[in-house]
Parts: structure tokens; C-alpha cells; sequence
């Protein structure tokens, strides 16, 4: 029996279950919204589990669940060496956002990562501690970082709403995930650095520690994989 994690709720959720309704697979709650258990029909041998999209990342490592629907910023985040543990088959085509890096839009001289480089060495010069990033992705934003040589910050986690950080003086920039950038505008914020941290998007990942891949191959041929 393939496994089948798909995200439990709201957007994400309908999303999924268009997309494989178009491959002539059809996905439904087995009961109300309280309930984690889904209906599978068009495909046998399959078991519909409904978790939060940011569980599946551990449950196709552990190998608890064979195939998952998630964000490619879930996956690269939670998962050390990602690849060993999960192959992308297929992006969906929805769920886009990017992983972005702003700072107070009022910071007239930071426009790119040397501006911000320079920045923080400053602001521990002056502070006498380092400049303070909120995020939610410490391991993404970590590596790009240090990709670009900035190196005088410290990163705080933020588990609630990380753009509301800055105005809190909590943090003096933030990374976090956004789609249309209206958030950050309303906190009056700004992106910086061109490029995004990460450009991510709903993907269907197939588990390597769950195993029968032949049966899971022979599905997701069954998708038009």
C-alpha cells in the first residue's frame, strides 16, 4: 500500500487535490475537517494521509510515508542533505513563493548583500551586538549568507508573523517566504540582495527510506510521470 501525505487544510490542500483529479485520480476527507484520514479513487493501493506541510518533510524521511506534497522551502529547510532522503518527480505548478531578505525600506543604502555586509559590521561596531534577522529557515538563510560573505548578523527564530518583527524591535531585518510582497510593504519593507534566497513551489517528492519503489514508479506513471 503506497502512502500518499498530502497537506491537510486550506489552499495547498484544494490545490493538491485538483492537480491529481486532473491526472484522473481523485482525493477527498474521509469525514469532517477535524478528521487526517482521506478517500483515494482512480488508483489502487493507495492511502490518503492528510498531515500539515510542515510534517511531511520528517514523515517521507522517516520513511512513514511514500510519496508527499510539499514546499520545496519545507523540504531544503528540514531535511540536511535533502537529496538522500527524497527525489523530486514532479513540480505542481502552484503554491509559488520566494524565500526573500528584507530590511526597513527607509535603509536608503542597502540595496544589494555588500551594502548589508558592510552594514552589519557597522551596526556591531556600533551596538556592540550583531544585527538581528528573524526568520523562520535559519539553515537556508545561513548558507546563503555565508554564500555571500555577509557574516556580522545573528539569526532569531520567529515563529509568528515575521514581518511584524522590525516594527516590534525585535529583529532589524527578516527573511521570510512571500508571494505578492504586499506584506512586506504594509511593514514597510523592502527586498534586497536581487535574487531570491529560494524560489520555491508545491512538489510532489517520493520518500527513499519508504521503499516499493516499483510500485510507487508504476503510479506515478499511472500521473503521466
Amino acid at each position: 500500500m503506497i502512502r500518499l501525505g498530502v497537506p491537510s487544510k486550506g489552499r495547498l490542500m484544494e490545490q493538491t487535490f485538483d492537480w491529481f483529479a486532473e491526472r484522473g485520480v481523485r482525493l477527498s476527507r474521509a469525514g469532517s475537517e477535524r478528521e487526517y484520514a482521506g478517500r483515494v479513487e482512480g488508483a489502487e493501493n493507495v492511502a490518503l494521509v492528510l498531515l500539515s506541510a510542515g510534517e511531511i518533510p520528517r514523515e517521507l524521511k522517516s520513511g512513514r510515508i511514500h510519496l508527499g506534497v510539499t514546499g520545496t522551502d519545507l523540504i531544503r529547510e528540514k531535511l540536511a542533505g535533502w537529496r538522500s532522503h527524497v527525489e523530486e518527480l514532479a513540480p505542481m505548478g502552484f503554491g509559488h513563493a520566494d524565500l526573500i531578505l528584507a530590511v526597513p525600506a527607509c535603509w536608503a543604502d542597502c540595496d544589494d548583500l555588500d551594502d548589508l555586509a558592510t552594514i552589519t559590521r557597522d551596526f556591531r561596531a556600533e551596538h556592540g551586538f550583531r544585527l538581528r534577522i528573524a526568520t523562520k529557515y535559519h539553515r537556508l538563510v545561513r548558507a546563503w549568507l555565508s554564500e555571500h560573505e555577509v557574516a556580522d548578523y545573528q539569526l532569531v527564530d520567529s515563529q509568528g508573523a515575521t514581518e511584524g518583527t522590525v516594527a516590534n524591535l525585535t529583529a532589524e531585518a527578516i527573511a521570510d517566504i512571500t508571494s505578492s510582497g504586499e506584506t512586506l510593504r504594509a511593514n514597510h519593507l523592502k527586498i534586497i540582495g536581487g535574487e531570491p534566497i529560494l524560489r520555491s513551489q508545491a512538489t510532489l517528492l517520493r520518500s527513499v527510506a519508504a521503499g516499493d519503489e516499483a510500485c510507487v514508479r508504476e503510479f506515478a506513471h499511472r500521473l503521466g510521470l
